[in-house]
């Protein structure tokens, strides 16, 4: 086993690092489960997500990760059979897709080139030309991690609207909640999606749905085979039937103290934070790719994600030795490539409970990395990003 000193910079898009007071906060014995303490830190739990949400909709929470609530939100709303229109960003958007095929839903996939947001023109012509309203529902990724590119929710709202298209709207923000901004009855979202351990900062485990009263209303007839999931089912006097079964005490008692993390930074606040990092760490990619062969995956500039940056490579170069020395030497954990871009990117994670010296470690240890591998590269990276984030302090 390799030794490494030091705290571990975790700069993977997740799981990402966990304050020690959320770890404290779960750190503790069982709790009565249909106690009176219970109930009161899971009512209000539930009660704050909304908070996060920026919503009024009724909030579900899973024993189970961002693939279940995508499956919870499926299962819900939609019988076998049924259509689904589903825009192509990347790894999550295809994996979604399959996911409602699985289930025997139709998928409808609108492919795209993985440098690209969602194209809103693209999905009002596509719904306009579906005069049947065979299509039951719009399922959009928020921000896809593999690619690192965040697409525009309310302006899909608009073009499903300027359609007079009925179908549901689905968005995950598994990736984007927290890190961007994100409102959920103010664009008119169905359903949303998502998950504890990205900008929640949370241990891996907890997956979350909210359901508007259109969504829930739709999942009354909806014939899909559903128990664990059903949103029908999650609500009355005992508490037990919120989680189907024993909930997930010691989780929700750290996640109650995410949220109060959160709550004291603002919601606000933690989105300046991402956006912050993010334009750092770009500007570090801008100075390398000045003598080197770097790019950024999202060629436009609005559509770069405040949580990941998805750096493209020279095809010569190998990032897997690039990974392990920076692990291995400078214990900083970087973001491999996914799907289609397996082998040619390397991805710098900034969500989370991360700040402005973390991002600057770990720049500055892929820097050390590329001079030890003997990577052609443009200096001053670092200092790029130290000049970005004086401008934005």
């Amino acid at each position: 086993m390799t030794f490494r000193a030091g705290w571990n910079f975790l700069m993977t898009p997740g799981p990402t690092n966990i304050p020690d007071r959320v770890l404290r906060a779960m750190a503790r014995p069982a709790l009565e489960y249909a106690g009176p303490d219970f109930m009161e830190l899971s009512i209000g739990v539930h009660e704050d997500l909304k908070r996060i949400f920026q919503t009024t909709a009724e909030v579900f929470i899973y024993s189970a990760n961002g693939h279940g609530a995508w499956e919870a939100a499926l299962c819900n709303t939609l019988s076998p059979g049924d259509t689904v229109l589903v825009p192509e960003t990347g790894q999550f958007s295809n994996s979604w897709s399959l996911m409602a095929e699985s289930l025997g839903i139709i998928s409808q996939y609108m492919p795209a080139d993985w440098r690209h947001g969602v194209d809103p023109a693209v999905v009002e012509e596509t719904l306009r030309a579906d005069t049947g309203h065979k299509i039951k529902a719009v399922l959009m990724v928020h921000t896809d991690t593999a690619t690192a590119i965040t697409s525009d929710v309310a302006a899909v709202r608009k073009a499903i609207d300027a359609a007079s298209h009925p179908a549901l709207f689905m968005v995950d923000t598994i990736a984007s909640l927290v890190t961007t901004d994100y409102r959920m009855d103010e664009w008119g979202v169905d359903v949303t999606i998502a998950a504890c351990q990205k900008g929640l900062m949370m241990a891996p485990g907890l997956s979350f749905t909210a359901a508007s009263d259109k969504a829930r209303e739709v999942g009354k007839s909806t014939t899909m085979p559903r128990n664990y999931w059903n949103w029908q089912t999650r609500r009355g006097a005992v508490h037990y039937t919120w989680y189907c079964g024993t909930g997930p005490v010691n989780s929700i008692f750290g996640l109650r103290e995410s949220l109060d993390m959160i709550f004291e930074e603002t919601l606000l606040g933690a989105q300046a934070r991402h956006q912050r990092l993010a334009d750092a760490v770009r500007a570090a990619v801008g100075a390398w790719d000045s003598a080197g062969s770097f790019e950024l995956n999202a060629l436009v500039s609005d559509q770069r994600a405040n949580g990941v940056t998805t750096i493209l490579i020279d095809e010569a170069m190998k990032v897997s030795e690039l990974h392990t020395l920076c692990r291995d030497k400078f214990n900083v954990s970087l973001g491999y490539g996914l799907g289609k871009l397996k082998g040619k990117c390397f991805r710098i994670g900034h969500m989370g409970h991360v700040n402005e010296p973390m991002v600057l470690g770990a720049l500055g240890s892929v820097e050390a990395a590329f001079a030890m591998l003997g990577i052609k590269h443009g200096k001053g990276g670092v200092q790029a990003a130290v000049d970005s984030l004086a401008q934005a302090c």
